[in-house]
């Protein structure tokens, strides 16, 4: 019955239009638009002819239905609603957008001939919101996990884009599969993971990238739930420990599950000193440091995955000394022990004979332990005294080459005035030897010395 009714509509306006045309004159062609609109929104058609001779315009739907023929609706369609009419535009709203909706739509001139121009209604299918499935938390540390997000309904099909934390994750593979009304698609992607310690708690999500989601984009969230070792960690009040400080050494231990209460060590036993060494929750503390205190400590934390430990090395420094007062020191002992150390042994070589000629020696030698003296006061005690026993050392060494030197000088003299004395009267060397052994008895009244 309407279809018949369309028909005559058509029948009546094409021959007005005809009518018109030959009364007026050639019109110009319509011009139109494609449009796309978001499944559930709202369309616009519009139709436009400059310098019109009064000649009718025409929306027709993709099933050649007539919509609107100039300010008359030709369907009986709530959704279609006119929004200006003139002799040089027609407009129209499509709301309510399904996607039947979606084809070419057709603006007809009435001219003779009839002028036409299309325009292509595409809907696009909003993505439904995605779903993360396969993660079975949860999962020890070094294991491999798969999630898989799914959506579906998405015109044309949607992109599936994954984050781990703020870090977007490229190459991950996905598979589209068209749905039963055939337009629309179902989009899947799987992401594989091998997770460790730092993914505990951190958030991966699934974006659905889509034309249709403007505003902002559907997301899904997995946490991962990573369970691991504790890791223990040892931070101290102070890094420099003196005799009579406080010290306190925190047990900073991280894990999952939660680890129990943390346990403290002395060098691989009980803490020995319950008095000055507390245990706060995971602080030690340990009152009035001293020397008893040196050696390593241990803090040792544990779950269910495991136990694990820190240790740090306490070395207690000596307490900071009172400074000195103002009054000048004295010299020390040995400073003052060096001098009369060695003037000494200078007397008692020269009570020995030292000739003239040697005796500058010990003089010398005084100056330089002087010296020695000096640098060693300043330098401390230990070196005074190695100071003075090395000059010592070497002086009497020097006394003892003279003395050496001056016997042997004098035995050599006299066996050459011997042997001389022997020789004077002998006629030959057999007599001379037998006359200086028979004088060898008053060889020492008779000595000449070589000098």
């Amino acid at each position: 019955m309407f279809a018949k009714h369309n028909v005559s509509v058509f029948c009546l306006y094409s021959f007005l239009g005809a009518l018109f045309q030959l009364q007026g004159g050639q019109a110009q062609s319509p011009l139109t638009q494609n449009v796309t609109a978001v499944e559930g929104g709202t369309a616009m058609l519009t139709c436009r002819v400059d310098q019109n001779d009064n000649t009718s315009l025409q929306w027709s739907n993709p099933a050649q239905q007539t919509l609107y023929f100039d300010d008359k609706k030709a369907l009986r369609d709530n959704r279609i609603e006119l929004v200006r009419s003139s002799w040089h535009e027609l407009s129209i709203n499509i709301s309510d957008i399904s996607l039947s909706d979606e084809g070419q739509y057709t603006c007809s001139l009435f001219t003779m001939p009839v002028k036409t121009a299309k325009a292509f209604l595409t809907v696009l299918a909003v993505p439904q919101t995605p779903v993360i499935s396969g993660f079975k938390g949860p999962v020890n540390e070094g294991d491999a996990v798969e999630l898989t997000c799914t959506t579906t309904g998405s015109k044309p099909a949607a992109h599936l884009r994954w984050y781990k934390g703020d870090a977007e994750i490229h190459d991950v593979p996905l598979s589209q599969e068209p749905e039963l009304r055939g337009k629309t698609y179902t989009v899947r992607s799987t992401l594989r993971l091998q997770v460790d310690r730092n993914d505990d708690g951190v958030g991966v999500r699934c974006s659905v990238d889509h034309e249709s989601l403007r505003a902002a984009p559907h997301v899904a969230t997995q946490r991962l739930d990573i369970q691991y070792v504790p890791s223990v960690k040892i931070d101290l009040s102070r890094n420099f420990a003196r005799e009579g400080d406080e010290l306190r050494m925190e047990c900073r231990a991280t894990g999952n599950p939660e680890p129990e209460a943390v346990k403290w060590k002395k060098d691989g036993a009980e803490l020995p000193d319950p008095e000055r060494m507390v245990v706060d929750g995971n602080v030690l503390v340990i009152s009035a440091l001293n020397k008893t205190d040196n050696g390593t400590y241990h803090c040792e934390a544990a779950n269910t995955m495991g136990h694990n430990s820190a240790e740090y090395k306490l070395y207690v420094y000596d307490a900071p000394m009172a400074p000195p007062p103002s009054a000048s020191p004295l010299p020390s002992l040995a400073t003052r022990a060096i001098p009369v150390t060695i003037a000494a042994a200078a007397a008692a070589g020269t009570a020995a004979g030292s000739s003239a000629r040697a005796s500058p020696k010990p003089s010398a030698l005084t100056g330089r332990g002087q010296d020695l003296s000096a640098l060693a006061g300043q330098s401390g005690p230990d070196h005074a005294v190695i100071g003075g026993v090395v000059a010592v050392v070497v002086f009497i060494t020097l006394c003892l080459i003279i003395v050496l030197g001056r016997y042997l000088a004098r035995h050599k003299g006299t066996y050459l005035t011997n042997e001389a004395k022997g020789a004077e009267d002998a006629p030959d060397a057999d007599t001379a030897i037998i006359n200086a052994e028979g004088s060898q008895a008053n060889a020492e009244e008779k000595k000449e010395y070589f000098i």
